[in-house]
């Protein structure tokens, strides 16, 4: 599900493209961790507690690293990158260095009222990604910002009623959401939005309450198959590919033994343009000193940038993407 802004004639600009980078062995997408700090107080992940004096290697800009890596996708993500007052300047920038791309933005959403999405969206946002993995309350409580879930569907009614189309809910399935998965896509469907699914993983800071146990499998293997039967009546709502959903059984047994190819489609710069081939891993040089990754063997995590990378190019993929 693409915003309406990417023209039908723009798809084989972007097949070409994306074969150009993979001859090339260079990322087809790019995230830009622009900040560590997040005032949101979540218990998976330690970003909250980034020394405020970190904000002293954050970069003025990101275009010369864009101009580099020449990518077709481009993430903003942080830490919460809405914490940067400048980030218009930042998008607008990496939007002028590279020609052909599409540029996404990864938001707890608490910071992106109406008028900061349509600033956004003018600088060359083409998609708002924004963290979602409980209807109610829920969601306020393990983000630690009260009202948040309602000032998230208020944000986007009133983002989609300004005629940006491009909004999608990321959402982790963990061992206390999974009632909350298929009500996320209704939701979703309702709104005009898509949706994009992860599994959780302890990776980030070694938090193992939302890991889905053994005794919970039967209940994933019945929402992945819900979610699977959605996907052939309505394409274009859940943006993960079939394989990627098709795949999360098999993970969470622990059967699956492929290197993990994150560093080759996908990198990671954190905010002093230091290269890591994963959001959970140290950084291991500049941008400027960029090395080709290797697939390597890790089983931390099955995060959708994994098992995307990993799945095979076909042609349902392309028709989710561009329904």
């Amino acid at each position: 599900m693409l915003s309406a802004r990417f023209r039908p004639y723009h798809i084989p600009l972007f097949i070409a493209k994306y074969a150009w980078l993979t001859a090339r062995r260079m990322p087809v997408l790019v995230h830009f961790e622009v900040t560590l700090r997040c005032n949101a107080r979540c218990d998976f992940c330690d970003y909250w507690r980034t020394d405020p004096s970190a904000r002293a290697q954050e970069l003025d800009s990101y275009a010369e690293a864009a101009r580099f890596f020449n990518p077709m996708l481009v993430t903003f993500t942080g830490g919460e990158p809405l914490l940067r007052r400048d980030l218009e300047a930042l998008v607008a920038a990496v939007s002028r260095a590279v020609r052909l791309k599409y540029i996404m933005l990864l938001t707890h959403g608490g910071m992106l009222s109406p008028d900061r999405a349509r600033s956004l969206w003018s600088a060359g946002v083409n998609q708002f990604n924004i963290s979602l993995d409980y209807l109610d309350d829920r969601h306020d409580q393990a983000r630690g910002i009260p009202g948040l879930s309602r000032r998230i569907f208020a944000s986007v009614e009133a983002m989609r009623a300004d005629g940006i189309d491009g909004i999608r809910f990321n959402t982790v399935i963990k061992r206390d959401n999974l009632d909350q998965i298929m009500p996320i896509v209704r939701r979703a469907v309702e709104l005009g939005c898509g949706v994009n699914l992860s599994v959780y993983t302890d990776a980030k800071n070694g938090n193992r309450a939302f890991l889905i146990d053994d005794a919970l499998r039967p209940d994933v293997e019945g929402l992945v198959a819900e979610l699977l039967a959605f996907k052939r009546r309505r394409r274009g709502v859940i943006t993960n590919s079939d394989y990627y959903l098709q795949q999360i059984p098999r993970y969470l047994r622990g059967e699956m033994t492929e290197p993990c190819h994150s560093g080759i489609r996908t990198v990671h710069l954190n905010p002093a343009g230091h290269v890591k081939r994963c959001p959970d891993f140290p950084a291991d040089f500049h941008w400027r000193d960029f090395r080709r990754y290797q697939p390597i063997a890790c089983n931390a995590c099955y995060y959708a940038c994994r098992g995307e990378a990993q799945a095979p190019l076909q042609w349902s993929r392309v028709a989710d993407v561009f329904a």
